[in-house]
């Protein structure tokens, strides 16, 4: 018999209370914090929706800098750099067949997508397999691109002038619907890859100076953003969000990395309905050996409609921890503990279905 990874806990860590996370105070202690977090204008870390915050909470940052944590402020903030949003752009500058809706292709299938999409999640992208179907959902704004197949990573990569001085792959471990089992942390560089995109970054970000990420399908780049991927920020290690403050503020990059595996794995319910869950509940399991954060990613205050998700689900947790059965067992004791409200304390979808 495997040994529980939760060890000694109870089975349910506590049971939801009515109104359990109703209150300010309720509100905080669900997403790891001691305060509210200032506004998106206010802050050196505009973007940063409030289950991450906990991740940048009292790191200090000089008075100018602000580093962007999402898309809409990185193209704020660098608008030299902008194409690097444009996927007709991504895919050209990578010799990969492409066109906008209207140009037909030559083989199918091919892979629809908005041809810029700042609110993430993978919004709006499908294969589209014969001409016909094409005709049918053509979209104005989208372009199409040859169906990639292989392992999809997400790369984060810090640059000075545009030239890589640091590099962090994370492996996405796919499921249908445009979502992931887990992401995996990788310990380990992957030279050939980095040798490649080197080149495109050094061509094509000259001169940029911060943190980038981007998503692969194959070794190919499908997306490019002007950001860190904030998901995992915890798994790269004590030290690496001071070392990105310095290379914003300074232009240097400065991390003493010791490169540890890691998995970010995602608990998803259905698209509809509101949850919740005890924040005792919650911060119990933060303590579990093993785990390095959860986010409960849904914030009580904003509609649902607000928090973007793919289609295949609604994202209510993500579990980081340092290895794989820790995470997945600190994922299915959540399940247990969110209620509905108004659904008699039904259970969300217990699936092991996640994404970014």
């Amino acid at each position: 018999m495997t040994a529980d990874p939760l060890g000694s806990l109870p089975p349910r860590a506590g049971a939801p209370r009515r109104g359990a996370a109703g209150s300010r105070a309720a509100r905080l202690r669900l997403h790891n914090l001691q305060a509210e977090p200032p506004p998106a204008g206010r802050t050196a870390f505009p973007g940063v929706d409030i289950w991450r915050w906990q991740y940048f909470a009292g790191v200090r940052v000089p008075r100018s800098i602000r580093i962007p944590i999402d898309d809409p402020w990185g193209w704020r903030l660098h608008p030299q750099h902008r194409r690097a949003y444009d996927k007709l752009f991504i895919c050209w500058s990578q010799s990969v067949t492409h066109a906008p809706h209207g140009v037909a292709p030559k083989r199918f299938p091919v892979f629809s997508k908005p041809i810029v999409n700042l609110h993430g999640m993978g919004a709006g992208g499908y294969v589209i397999r014969s001409a016909r179907e094409l005709e049918a959902r053509f979209e104005p704004g989208h372009l199409w691109m040859r169906l990639l197949t292989g392992r999809h990573l997400s790369t984060d990569v810090a640059l000075v002038g545009g030239v890589p001085c640091w590099w962090r792959h994370t492996v996405g471990h796919r499921l249908p619907a445009g979502m992931f089992d887990y992401w995996e942390v990788l310990a380990h560089r992957l030279p050939r890859l980095e040798a490649r995109w080197g080149r495109w970054l050094r061509e094509h970000l000259h001169g940029y100076t911060g943190i980038v990420n981007f998503e692969s399908i194959g070794g190919v780049i499908i997306e490019c953003h002007l950001r860190m991927a904030e998901q995992w920020v915890d798994l790269n290690g004590p030290g690496w969000l001071e070392s990105v403050v310095d290379l914003y503020a300074r232009g240097r990059w400065r991390f003493n990395d010791r490169p540890r595996a890691g998995y970010s794995v995602v608990l998803f319910g259905s698209h509809g309905r509101r949850y919740r869950i005890d924040p005792d509940a919650v911060q119990a399991l933060r303590a579990v050996p093993g785990v390095s954060s959860i986010q409960i990613t849904f914030d009580v205050c904003k509609p649902l409609e607000q928090h973007a998700m793919p289609p295949g689900g609604f994202r209510i947790a993500i579990v980081n921890s340092w290895d794989l059965a820790t995470g997945r067992a600190v994922r299915a004791r959540l399940a247990r503990l969110f209620t509905f409200p108004g659904d008699h304390g039904a259970a969300p979808h217990r699936s092991a279905h996640t994404s970014r």
